[in-house]
Order: structure tokens, then C-alpha cells, then sequence
């Protein structure tokens, strides 16, 4: 089954939990911390495998969940970090952040590989928080969270040159004639379900790769027929391979069909009118094919290439041509700079890392480092709890408080735990 979009959940591993513990030996006087750390969390990895040409086993994959690290030890033992969670994606996969709607990768070359996940490091064992005014600390760290994001995969054929046309056009009866593949064929509408590729080799032994892309129709830019789902595919081609019916032998003109297909490319992109397109006349062995071609070259400016694909009749001509113009073409990027999630410029002003909104009788906390500080607090010691009080203070939450006129006992909420404040 060809798969070529899939939506997951990824969270990547949780850092093991920092150890407190103390050296205690017969001959060691105040031993002091000996705490070890956590391991990091597994990151969550995409990486290239030319032998996948569909998304399916993502698509059926809902959720990805890295292993947390291993919790530090006494005697100063650092915790083992979690193996890494490899996914396996085709070439020419994009993985989009749903959430910011940037591109994490385009992962368009063999080998690529991305990290689309950190996991979260290990915590502190408290041997990590000896200073000289305090020697002998009491409290140690939990392991950081996981990065967690919703994830758009979607898969773009990578192809040189990819045909266009309205069903039953010969498209596929093109392919099979100029490559090695087998596409279903057959004399009804949407017979190809999914695209195809197919290695072309010339006359004068160049090669290039062809992807047969099914179910163009009007309104395909916005979801009749198989169009929305299989334009993307035209993407990363160079050339584009406009294949018409020139026998209207179903009643339709070709210079409408023409029209049409020309249409739902530029509604769907900009970039893919703007493609090198050759026009292909196929079926001229028919009856009205050579008259239908006259009035088609009076109303168009571009060549027009003859062939009989159900023949064999022009073919070499029109590869050749493919060639010539793909010899020409600049590789372009599929996406601005901009659009990438490594390329955001983030602008380092002076605002709050949190917000305080007070819902009924009691006030609740947000911010991301606030929550993460949280997470990772042990509040099984007065000290890990002091520690934490004093970063609140240091961020201005208490006086924040006071000022939206939080009194003593008022109850504040940060995530799911409720605390009294305290002045």
C-alpha cells in the first residue's frame, strides 16, 4: 500500500533521576555528597533507508516514546543514557512541526538523519550541588523531560521530470513504453491509484527518473479526484511532462484540457507553473488526432511534441528533449530558508518566562522553564524544596503574586499540584 502522509506523536525520553547519597566509610571522616547522575534520555531519530518507498509503517504508528535514562547510583555512579529511537524513513520525506508549522527537515539525500526529539538529560546527583558554603548537600535532581511534538510526515518523490495530463490520457502507457515499470493499464478513469517511477535511459545514454502521477482532474488543487493528494509529488521535479489526448476521442477539446491542468498546478503552487513544461501530443494514430493538433498549435505559443505512446511512434524524440532540458535546469530548493525551523531568528527581549492568571479563588502558573524546573525538583527534602521556593523568588512570581493581591494561604496552582502561598 503506497502511503504518503502521516501525523504522529513524539516524546522523547526522560532523563534518569539524580541519586543523593553520602560516603560513609570506616576511615573516611565526612565523607560527604556521593551522588551519581542521570543518563540523557533516547533522542528520537529519523534517518534515511533507500529501501522504503512509503510511509506505511508510520502510518499506523500513532505514538513514539523514547526510554528513559538510567537513574545515578551511590559512590558517584552516572546513570547509563538511553539508546536513541531510530525511525526509518523513504527519500524525499518532510517533517513538519504541526505546532509551529515549520520544516524540521527535508530529508531529500541518502543517509540524512535528524534529531526530531531531544531527550531530556539526566538530573544532578547532589555530589553536583557540593559548594563551600554548602559541602554537604541533602537534595538531588529529577531527570528533564522529554521534547514532545506532533509531526507531519509526508513523503515527495524524488523524480526528475513528472506527468501531468486528465485521466486516460496515456500517461502510464508512456511510462511503461520509456521504462522498465509496470504501472496498471487500462481503458477507464483513475486506473493508477498511486505514482509511479520508472528509470529512463536515451538513445545518446543519458538517464533520468519519470514519476507518473494519477488523478489530476479540475478542482484537484482543492481535493476532487486524487489531485490534492498526489501534487505534492510534482514538488521536486524539474521538468514537468504535460501529456494531452490529442484524439478528444472522450469528447473533451484538448486545449481545455490543457487549460485545466495548467490551472490546478498554479493553484496549488506557484513554483510548479513556473516549472519547464513540454507539451506531449499523444494518440495521433486516431482519426481526428492531426486535425485537433491545428487548431491546438493555433491557440498555444509553446512546441508541442508528437507521439503515439500505444505505438512506440515519437518516443525517442520527446526523451531526447527531456534530456536537453533537464541538462539546463537548476536544482532549486523545495523550501525557503524561512520556512525551516533551524532559521527562525528569535528576537531576545525582556519578557517574563511565565504568566499568572487568577481563575476562581486561586491562581495558576504557566511557563515552560517554570514547569520543567518543577518536573525535575525532588520535594522529598526540605532543602530541594527551599531551593526551589528561592528560584520562584528569583523569577518574581512572589511578588507578582502580591501584586495581583495574593494574601497568605491563597492557594497557587502550578500543572496539577496546589501550593499556599507564603510570604
Amino acid at each position: 500500500m503506497f502511503i504518503d502522509e502521516a501525523i504522529i506523536k513524539v516524546i522523547a525520553g526522560r532523563g534518569g533521576d539524580g541519586c543523593t547519597a553520602f560516603r560513609r566509610e570506616k576511615y573516611v571522616e565526612m565523607g560527604g555528597p556521593y551522588g551519581g547522575n542521570g543518563g540523557h534520555g533516547s533522542n528520537i531519530i529519523f534517518k534515511v533507508d533507500t529501501g522504503l518507498h512509503t510511509l506505511i509503517d508510520l502510518r499506523y504508528m500513532k505514538l513514539i516514546k523514547g526510554e528513559k535514562g538510567s537513574n545515578g547510583l551511590g559512590k558517584n555512579q552516572n546513570g547509563k543514557g538511553a539508546e536513541d529511537v531510530i525511525i526509518k524513513v523513504p527519500q524525499g520525506t518532510v517533517i513538519t512541526d504541526l505546532d509551529t508549522g515549520l520544516i524540521i527537515a527535508d530529508m531529500k539525500n541518502n543517509n540524512d538523519s535528524i534529531v526530531v526529539a531531544q531527550g531530556g538529560r539526566g538530573g544532578r546527583g547532589n555530589t553536583a550541588f557540593k559548594t563551600q558554603n554548602n559541602p554537604c548537600p541533602t537534595f538531588s535532581e529529577n531527570g528533564e523531560p522529554g521534547e514532545e511534538k506532533v509531526l507531519k510526515i509526508e513523503l515527495k518523490l524524488l523524480a526528475d521530470v513528472g506527468l501531468v495530463g486528465l485521466p486516460s490520457v496515456g500517461k502510464s502507457t508512456f511510462l511503461s513504453k520509456i521504462s522498465k515499470a509496470k504501472p496498471k493499464i487500462a481503458d477507464y478513469h483513475f486506473t493508477t491509484l498511486s505514482p509511479n517511477l520508472g528509470v529512463v535511459k536515451t538513445i545518446d545514454n543519458r538517464s533520468f527518473v519519470v514519476a507518473d502521477l494519477p488523478g489530476l482532474i479540475e478542482g484537484a488543487s482543492e481535493g476532487a479526484g486524487l489531485g490534492d493528494k498526489f501534487l505534492r509529488h510534482i514538488e521536486r521535479t524539474k521538468v514537468i511532462a504535460h501529456i494531452i489526448d490529442m484524439s478528444g476521442i472522450e469528447g473533451r477539446n484538448p486545449y481545455d484540457d490543457y487549460l485545466v491542468i495548467n490551472k490546478e498546478l498554479a493553484n496549488f503552487s506557484e513554483k510548479l507553473i513556473k516549472k519547464p513544461q513540454i507539451v506531449i501530443a499523444n494518440k495521433m494514430d486516431m482519426e481526428n488526432s492531426k486535425k485537433n493538433l491545428e487548431e491546438f498549435k493555433k491557440k498555444v505559443k509553446c512546441e508541442v511534441l508528437e507521439i503515439s505512446a500505444i505505438n512506440n511512434e515519437g518516443i525517442d524524440e520527446v526523451l531526447i528533449k527531456l534530456a536537453d532540458l533537464l541538462d539546463t535546469c537548476v536544482d532549486e530548493p523545495l523550501y525557503e530558508d524561512n520556512e525551516y525551523l533551524s532559521h527562525v531568528l528569535y528576537k531576545f527581549e525582556k519578557t517574563k518566562p511565565y504568566t499568572i492568571e487568577k481563575v476562581d479563588d486561586y491562581y495558576v502558573i504557566h511557563g515552560d522553564e517554570l514547569e520543567k524546573l518543577f518536573r525535575m525538583t525532588k520535594f522529598n527534602s526540605e532543602e530541594g524544596i527551599l531551593r526551589f521556593a528561592k528560584k520562584l523568588r528569583k523569577l518574581g512570581i512572589d511578588d507578582e503574586l502580591e501584586k495581583m493581591g495574593a494574601k497568605e494561604g491563597d492557594i497557587v496552582k502550578i500543572l496539577d499540584f496546589d501550593f499556599e502561598y507564603r510570604k
